[in-house]
């Protein structure tokens, strides 16, 4: 343990070292993150202000949308000062908090997509239950749920992760503060822990993505036996957005979790990052605007645009 030093702040992997460079990667990240703060926040506004949209599926859209400007809030802006200010330092303190919350964030977003795979399968396949099942006080607490799993599985992870000793520098070869990275830093014989714990919450995980697979496979066959094509379409124009919205997240987190993650591929490191990082937040407000008649004619009114309401 003679190599063990106290860590003060950590170095992030920078996109550039050339000023030009620098400014462009802080302009389009800016540009990124506004896309997504303000499809978010119109998402939220519209569903808020809109009586019509005062239902379990849009309630639980507008927790995502809060996740999400959440979700991106945590490492894009951290990253955009670093690059204006020429600078890849972040503080001890700031990276324990920015492990805690983008973890918080994320995996309350994962346990609220599969609630919402739960409200379509109720809707859909057993619509007569449904306002007896998802009544405004189990949606709360189905909401309430989503977000203290997030704490407690953040808390887990971020304590377990800064309870180990850093003997490998304070190098992260990442733009932000990532558990893996870090893992790279810590002494040969204090990260077992976090490995230990990451091997448990696999399984949840799993299970959770089995249920939104099982959910979305009776649901198909529902939709299948309506008789009407009306009636499958709308039924579909329900199920689409969450589906893609569901797969964008889990295959970029997926590609996330399975890449590699040496020092010799720290280009691929920082693209999937990105990928991971931005896409869903971003594209999530884009993908329910566009596939969802009731959002889209919310949208209309509170923007007073033409271009939503029409088919």
């Amino acid at each position: 343990m003679s190599n063990q030093t106290t860590v003060t702040e950590f170095l992030l992997l920078g996109f550039s070292d050339v000023p030009e460079l620098q400014i462009l990667h802080f302009i389009v990240f800016l540009l990124l993150y506004l896309i997504s703060l303000l499809g978010n926040l119109l998402i939220i506004t519209a569903i808020a202000l809109d009586c019509h949209l005062h239902n379990p599926m849009y309630f639980f859209l507008m927790n995502l949308s809060i996740l999400d400007f959440s979700y991106i809030s945590v490492t894009i802006p951290k990253s955009m000062a670093n690059s204006l200010m020429n600078t890849r330092s972040i503080s001890y303190s700031g990276c324990v908090a920015q492990v805690f919350f983008f973890l918080f964030f994320a995996s309350a977003n994962f346990v609220l997509l599969t609630i919402m795979a739960y409200d379509r399968y109720i809707a859909i396949c057993q619509p007569l239950h449904y306002e007896m099942v998802m009544t405004r006080r189990a949606c709360v607490q189905m909401a309430a749920s989503a977000w203290v799993s997030g704490i407690l599985y953040s808390a887990m992870h971020t304590g377990n992760t800064f309870a180990i000793s850093f003997c490998g520098g304070n190098r992260v070869d990442q733009f932000f503060c990532e558990i893996p990275q870090l893992l790279h830093l810590a002494c040969s014989d204090s990260y077992l822990g976090e490995v230990v714990l990451i091997s448990l919450c696999v399984p949840l995980c799993l299970i959770c993505f089995a249920f939104i697979i099982v959910s979305y496979v009776q649901i198909y066959k529902t939709v299948l036996r309506i008789p009407s094509e009306k009636g499958r379409h709308k039924a579909f124009s329900t199920c689409l957005p969450h589906l893609i919205v569901v797969s964008l997240f889990l295959f970029t987190g997926i590609f996330a979790f399975l890449k590699p993650t040496s020092n010799s591929t720290s280009d691929l490191n920082l693209l999937v990052a990105v990928l991971y990082t931005i896409m869903p937040s971003m594209m999530n407000p884009i993908i329910y605007s566009m596939r969802n008649k009731e959002m889209k004619h919310a949208l209309s009114k509170l923007l007073g645009w033409r271009l939503f309401s029409k088919n």
